[in-house]
């Protein structure tokens, strides 16, 4: 999943700082996320989807 954060926000053209700040989530939330040490709640996922303007599956089915 964070491959395809990572691809959403390249694609906006964001910094994780600037998500964090309008999502409500923290860096280390997103930190956590990528180190893997954290997995992502449904509510997180559906925060960044409406963020980014995609869908929840978009997050969910991670592509190569």
């Amino acid at each position: 999943m964070y491959k395809m954060y990572e691809r959403a926000r390249d694609e906006k053209g964001v910094t994780d700082y600037e998500v964090a700040k309008q999502t409500g989530l923290s860096r280390s939330t997103l930190s956590e996320w990528k180190s893997g040490a954290h997995t992502p709640s449904l509510e997180t996922l559906k925060r960044l989807a409406t963020y980014f303007d995609k869908t929840l599956d978009y997050f969910i089915h991670e592509e190569n």
